[in-house]
Parts: structure tokens; sequence; C-alpha cells
């Protein structure tokens, strides 16, 4: 079982012409016909039913529904999305979603007056178009648009519902707000549960929801996180819990506290296991004698919890080895015992069948410079140019009982730059301390700029870890991080796959065998993960857009 950060889960292959398959070790890669109508790039795949492909398309600021047939991906019709004005206003586009065999748009309407933050949903047709088909789905009270929050979406493992949660802040009340709901292939509203933490408001605060998720069973959790530093005792305050909501206990809040001292969590990624175990992973630092925590990365910590009796069965802080350490700050630095630069963050947590995880993170920044600005007849228009930086993966196998099996890096230099119009989907609740990392992920606004290319995707099938990415071919056979070359331009990138010894981690790199000239990339931020060994993939050149099926043999 792959579970994928809202974050930022991407791919990269390269593809083939038409309808050719090719081959990168044990995965197959075909394609579909040419997309003729390519001028709106396609930046989600929603998923496939009724023997038809739903995908959404920008041009512009504009949002389009792109269906295709399921046999041969041929494009069968292009319709633009728009929605009906509620309250005097155009919603604006959250999500596309299909559940089973229905595919709705989602947007969402700021109501100022009021200060409510509504979601709103329409079901679109076989044909791609908006029907009247419209629903209400939430109406959150708020303080102020500065503070109205965000919506976050999660879809559940069997792809038949949606858990949707809205978080805010209440700064002057120092109240932590977030509305949780789950929500069925109709429309139809589960459960539902509206929660508001309160917490005391100091300048080195970090209050974060780490995680949400929903499970096959459909219970539902989330992570908080809030920590700070007690002056007078001189020590680090930390404030770890799981709020569960079991199907089976008619969804009554249940608060898990998972606790320890002298530490300092950084961030959290959580996995509910075939066992009925809560796996809760990710990376800490290391507090001072003073109390202080340094905000960098120390290690791994693994916690699990026994969720028929909400016990903490089991929590364990790896230190990172020295080898790790020298992949990633030199051996310099790996001497003195340095910590990491806190840059990397989770990418997936993996399920492994003797009831361990492989924990990958991966490092990641985003430079935003200085916007510039024209203007016409009064009317001004900004700028901002943005790079996306996404470099090498820590690889992590831990034993059932948390502690590490073994650790490896995958080396890879990557960086897209481009300019947008909008850079307001970055930071939440103005200079609050209080942040969602399930938020933190490339916005479908900026897709179809450059940034959907790079990353990688983990492949695990048979007891077997695959990770592909697109690499700079001057880098073919090599995996040693100090010899690698930057990507540079994705658009002559090769595709390369690092297969880990399943005992030891150590890397096989399987390079192509034959490079095309011509040859299509895949935007790898844009894919649909049918099952552990069949994704469906968008790649393109230039002029040149096909969807395509990548097979696991």
């Amino acid at each position: 079982m792959i579970k994928k950060s809202m974050l930022f889960l991407l791919l990269a292959i390269i593809s083939f012409s038409v309808n050719a398959q090719g081959k990168l070790g044990p995965i197959t890669i075909t394609h579909g016909k040419e997309i003729e109508a390519d001028k709106e790039k396609i930046v989600r795949i929603a998923g496939e039913t009724n023997g038809k492909i739903y995908t959404l398309a920008t041009k512009g600021k504009n949002f389009y529904i792109k269906v295709f047939d399921s046999a041969d991906m041929a494009l069968i019709s292009v319709n633009e999305i728009e929605m009906d004005d509620f309250i005097n206003k155009e919603p604006v586009f959250e999500e596309i979603a299909v559940l089973n065999n229905k595919v709705y748009i989602i947007g969402s309407v700021y109501d100022k007056k009021s200060k409510v933050y509504n979601l709103l949903s329409v079901e679109i047709s076989e044909d791609g178009k908006l029907t009247k088909n419209k629903k209400k789905l939430f109406s959150t009270q708020v303080t102020k648009n500065r503070e109205k929050g965000a919506f976050y979406f999660k879809h559940a493992p069997l792809g038949d519902k949606l858990l949707i949660m809205h978080a805010s802040l209440f700064d002057k009340e120092e109240i932590m707000q977030y509305e949780i709901k789950l929500i069925d292939q109709n429309m139809h509203v589960v459960t539902s549960h509206l929660e508001q933490v309160e917490f005391t408001d100091r300048r080195d605060l970090e209050f974060t929801i780490s995680d949400f998720d929903v499970t096959f069973d459909e219970d539902i959790f989330l992570v908080i996180n809030e920590s700070y530093r007690d002056k007078k005792a001189k020590k680090n305050i930390e404030k770890f819990e799981v709020h569960a909501y079991k199907k089976k206990n008619a969804y009554t809040k249940e608060v898990i506290n998972v606790d320890f001292e002298g530490k300092e969590v950084i961030n959290c990624e959580m996995l509910m296991t075939a066992n009925n175990t809560l796996n809760l992973v990710g990376f800490y630092s290391s507090v001072n004698k003073r109390g202080r925590a340094n905000w960098k990365l120390k290690g791994v910590y693994s916690g699990t919890i026994d969720m028929s009796s909400n016990t903490v069965t089991n929590l364990k802080f790896n230190v990172f080895d020295f080898d790790t350490k020298v992949k990633l700050i030199g051996e310099r630095r790996a001497k003195k015992d340095k910590d990491i630069p806190p840059f990397y963050v989770t990418h997936s947590l993996i399920e492994k069948e003797d009831g361990g995880l492989i924990f990958l993170a991966e490092y990641r920044q985003s430079i935003i410079g200085s916007s510039s600005g024209i203007g016409i007849g009064g009317l001004g228009v900004n700028f901002t140019p943005i790079t996306f930086i996404t470099n090498e993966i820590i690889v992590t196998s831990l034993n059932a009982d948390g502690s590490v099996e073994w650790a490896n890096v995958i080396a890879k230099d990557q960086k897209a730059s481009f300019t947008t119009m909008s850079v307001g989907v970055y930071g939440f609740s103005g200079n609050s301390n209080f942040t969602v990392g399930v938020g933190v992920m490339i916005p479908v606004a900026v897709l179809g700029k450059g940034p959907e290319y790079l990353g990688a995707i983990p492949i695990y099938t048979n007891g077997e870890l695959i990770v592909v990415f697109n690499d700079n071919k001057k880098n073919m056979g090599i995996t040693d991080i100090e010899k690698i070359r930057a990507l540079g331009n994705y658009n002559k990138a090769i595709p390369t796959a690092f297969v880990f010894d399943k005992d030891n981690g150590d890397i096989n790199r399987v390079d192509p065998e034959e490079l095309q000239k011509d040859q299509l990339i895949l935007r790898p931020g844009v894919f649909y993960l049918k099952n552990n060994k069949e994704y469906i993939i968008y790649s393109s050149r230039k002029s040149k857009d096909k969807l395509g099926r990548m097979i696991v043999d």
C-alpha cells in the first residue's frame, strides 16, 4: 500500500511514439492517440470510470474538463468550467473528484459580509459538462478574509468517498478550528465534526495539523502537534496527539497522547496498516540543555498505536547514521556530528509485508522572487518569478518495531523556474505560527509551467522498491550524489529507475537502453494511480500531448 502526500506526489518517466511501447527495467510504457486540442494543458487526472478518463486542464486563468476514451485514450470532449455565481461571486476551483462512477467539481466562495467560507460541489455529466446537480458542503464561520483558512482533501482508499477538512485560525481568541466531513459518492455527509483547539500564543509557539486521513474502515484520524519553550523550567513542551473518529464508535472523538521529552517533532505522516495499527513517522530534532529545539533534523522517529485499545505500543527515535549524513552534508560536517538542514518533507510511506515501513522524504524548496507589474488604464497586473527545487530523497526502511533496517539516498538535482500572476497560495494565517502540514504541495494554479516535471514516484511491488524520476542524460549509470549533474532543461531529460535491494538497500540504477531524439516527456505531477501496478500518465513535448499507461511487470 502506498500513501501519497496531498503535498506533492510526483512521477517521472519517458514516453515514446504513438502507441509504441517503451521499457525501463520492469516498467512498460504505452501511449494513446495524440491530443489535437492541446492548448488546454492537463494538470490533474481525476480518475477512470464508465470507460472514460476524466482530467482537469487549464488555459490562462480558466479551467476545463477534458474527457478521453479509456481504450485508445482519444479525446472525446473539452468543456470549460463555469460554475454559477454564489452570493454574486464565481466559486474558486478547489478540487475535481471521481467517486465510483460519479464526477464532481468542487469550488469555494468567501462571503465577506457574513464572514462565512462556503464550499460547493457540482456533478459533471459523462460527456464532461456541468449538470444542475449542485450541493453546498460547507458553510464555516471564520473571523475575516485573512484568517479564512483553507480546504484540504483526501480520497478514501476504495475511491467511493471524499474526506474534506477546513482549517482556520481565530488569532485574537487563540483558537485553532478544524471542521471535517466525510462525503459519499452522492455528496451526502456521512459524518461531520467541528473542533476548536485552544492554545496560548507566544513567540516561539509552533502549532501544526501535521496530517489527516481516512482508512478502509472509514475511520478518520488527525495528528496535531503543539510545541513551545518553557523559559522558567528551561525545557521544551511537546504536545503530540492523535484525534480519532471511529465508525464503530459513531465517530465520537477520542484523543490519544504520544508522550516523550527532550525531542522536537518536525513533521509527521501517518499510515493505518493491515493489522489495525496506526503508524506515525517523521523527522525530529534535538533539544539543548536550555530547552531550546535546534530545528534541524536529528533523525527519523517511528511510533505505533494499537487502535483497538488506543495504546502507544512503540516509539523509537533513530539518529541518522554516519553514511547517510556523509551523502547529505559531506564527510567533514558528518564527522563533526552536524545535523541535517530542515528542507526534507515526507514524499511517501509504504507498508511492507513484514509489518515495517519504507519512509521517503524529498528535499524541497520554493524560492519566490520580487514581483513586478504593468499597468494599463489604472489596472495593474503583478508577475512573480518562482523557482521550485526538488533534490535528493532520503529512503529509510523501518522494521516492525520502529528500528532502522537500512537507509540510503537517491541522488538527484532538479529545478524549474517560471513566472506566475498569483502567489497567494503560499502561507496560511498571515504571520501566525499555525500551519497545516498536509497543505504542502505544488498548487494547481502553477502546474503546466514546469514544476510538474520534477520529483519522483516510488513503486512497491513483490517486496521490491523502485523509484523513477527524470534525470540529466550525463548521469546515466551514476548513483553517487557527489558526481551527479543538475537536471537543467527538463525537456531534455531521460528517465531512470533506482531499484533497491530489499535486504540492505543497495541501489541498482536502470537507464533506458535507447534514447530517442523527439521523445515525449511525462509531466510527472500529473498521473493517476489505479493500483500498485498501473498508472495513467500524461506526456508532452512542445505541441505534442498524449495520455498513456505505465504498467509494472
